[in-house]
């Protein structure tokens, strides 16, 4: 199995991370990705940036370095409403929105509260992804958020800083069983590095062995082909984007 996406990437404008948009797409090239999202933290995260900063995207080139650029967000999931803390004028911006839970933000609760808030973030049609769902700190009803993001077309994130052990431990039994039931479900899988740093930029074989591991179908995995991801967009209802037309 190839990667060649990763999309869940960060840049200095996170402030909490020490690469800019330049050096993760260097590292990218590099390593051989066709495809980086770039997903900074949405306001309420704190030391994020401002929501004009997600709205001015559109100043990106298309590709740096040759890889194709995604203009995305890692946004916060606020409460069991399953708002985001994004404006509504941002979207309209964005290729790749990601919801995840953060501590700051949304601090844990009960299993039940967690899975009514990310079913609520499912069904508002606003995320593309859920981001980083094994951390342990934030339990939650498995099949039925699965079943949820299969008739919603929302991917589920496989992310390799999660299997680390070096942030959200305990994090890999629970991905193990995401991925394990999700496939059953018959879910989209998409990988993520979560790099903080461009060395960190397509580090994605943990993420990678787990999907292995349980014989996920590699056309379920979105990130192994640029086709598969940018049509996988399209089926998210998202327009065409004209600068990649080879890479449909």
């Amino acid at each position: 199995m190839e990667i060649v996406v990763d999309s869940h990437t960060h840049t200095i404008a996170s402030g909490h991370a020490y690469s800019t948009i330049i050096e993760n797409a260097q590292a990218s090239k590099a390593k051989g990705l066709k495809l980086l999202c770039t997903t900074d933290h949405a306001p309420e995260m704190p030391g994020a940036p401002h929501y004009w900063f997600f709205n001015n995207q559109r100043v990106l080139p298309r590709f740096l370095h040759e890889v194709g650029i995604l203009r995305g967000c890692e946004a916060n999931t606020k409460n069991i409403d399953g708002e985001l803390d994004l404006p509504p004028s941002s979207y309209q911006h964005l290729d790749w929105v990601i919801a995840s839970f953060h501590e700051p933000v949304f601090p844990p609760s009960t299993e039940a509260e967690h899975t009514q808030a990310l079913i609520n973030v499912i069904k508002s049609g606003k995320v593309d992804v859920l981001g980083h769902l094994g951390n342990p700190n934030y339990p939650f009803d498995i099949k039925a958020v699965m079943e949820w993001a299969r008739e919603y077309n929302v991917a589920i994130e496989v992310n390799n800083t999660s299997l680390t052990g070096k942030s959200r431990k305990g994090s890999d039994i629970h991905c193990s069983k995401i991925v394990e039931i999700g496939k059953e479900v018959g879910v989209f899988f998409t990988t993520g590095s979560d790099a903080h740093f461009c060395e960190e930029i397509a580090r994605l074989d943990l993420a990678k062995a787990l999907l292995e591991k349980h014989n996920v179908d590699e056309e379920k995995i979105i990130s192994t082909s640029t086709s598969r991801f940018l049509n996988f967009l399209l089926l998210r209802g998202k327009e065409r984007i004209e600068e990649f037309e080879e890479l449909y």
